[in-house]
Order: C-alpha cells, then sequence, then structure tokens
C-alpha cells in the first residue's frame, strides 16, 4: 500500500487557518490512528536504517510529535529545535525568513556535534525556512546532515529547494 492511500485520509484540511486563504494540513487525526501514525513513523525512518544516524533533530512543535519515535525507531538519540528563550542551557540560534519578517530557532550548544549523523524530522516543508533554518543549526555545530523527513510536502511553495541538495523524504507530496 503506498503512503497516499494510507495516509491522505488521516489528513484534514482546515480552510482560513491560520489565515484567510490558507489551507492548513492538520496532521492530529494521523497521530491519533496508532496504525497511521506507526506507519508515517516507519515510513519516515526506514530510508534512513543502516546509516549510522546519532540523532533525530525535531523542529517546534509537530516534529517533537514525529521525530522522537523516529528516534527511537532508528535507535537514535532526540534533539529538539525550539523557539526563541524556550531551552534552558546555552544555546545556538539561527534567523530566518517569513513572508513577512523573520523568526528564529534555537538548538542547545552542546546538543550535536562533530561525528553526529543527523536526521532532520518535521511534519511539514512548505517555503522550506525552518527547514533550512536547522540544517543551518545542524551543520554549524560540526554534525552531518545526513537528510531529512516530512509527512508533507507542499511542493507548490518550493521549500525543498532551499535544503541545499540534502536528500530528504515526504510522505505525502501536494502539487
Amino acid at each position: 500500500m503506498s503512503a497516499s492511500v494510507h495516509l491522505e485520509p488521516h489528513i484534514r484540511d482546515v480552510p482560513d487557518w491560520p489565515e484567510p486563504g490558507v489551507v492548513f494540513k492538520d496532521i492530529t487525526p494521523l497521530l491519533a490512528d496508532p496504525a497511521g501514525f506507526a506507519y508515517a513513523v516507519r515510513s519516515l525512518a526506514e530510508p534512513f536504517a543502516g546509516r549510522g544516524i546519532t540523532k533525530v533533530v525535531g523542529m517546534e512543535a509537530r516534529g517533537f510529535l514525529i521525530g522522537a519515535p523516529v528516534a527511537l525507531h532508528l535507535g537514535a538519540g532526540f534533539v529538539p529545535v525550539r523557539k526563541p528563550g524556550k531551552l534552558p542551557r546555552a544555546t545556538d540560534s539561527e534567523e530566518y525568513a517569513l513572508e513577512y519578517g523573520t523568526d528564529r530557532l534555537e538548538i542547545h550548544a552542546d546538543a550535536v556535534g562533530a561525528g553526529d549523523l543527523v536526521l532532520v524530522i518535521d511534519d511539514v516543508i512548505a517555503t522550506g525556512g525552518t527547514a533550512a533554518a536547522t540544517v543551518a543549526l545542524v551543520e554549524r555545530s560540526g554534525a552531518t546532515v545526513v537528510g531529512l523527513g516530512f509527512v508533507i510536502e507542499l511542493a507548490f511553495l518550493g521549500g525543498a529547494d532551499k535544503l541545499a541538495g540534502h536528500e530528504h523524504v515526504s510522505l505525502l507530496t501536494y502539487r
């Protein structure tokens, strides 16, 4: 069974959220379905199995929900990337562009480093700003980004173009 056949019924469209004209792809029905959620986790982990992943990095907040079980599946540690001011120790940060302004992500300064092989996980790749900022944080630490995984790719927004040639897996792609 293909991922789109298995997963698409568990993705809910929410029109005009968070603003008019946007159709938000809600993964909470997928998270509520044990078989669908397990399938998504396995489908994101398996392309990277046997590649020595030492850390899975997930972005706030839905990347935590998916990244942590992917890390367990791969026998790797999990590292959160958060919005500013949420991490209690020394951090490194990266600013990225939004449609109207900028935002910033932070990672603990000692969370990943030289020798770590990292898989970056999030629920959705849209414009690619969050993913690109996370890749920059990980690579600046001396770690290697082996790849990225997303439940959903909004290909019409071109976010994968910002991944600088890094391998990525998307379970559902909307063109």
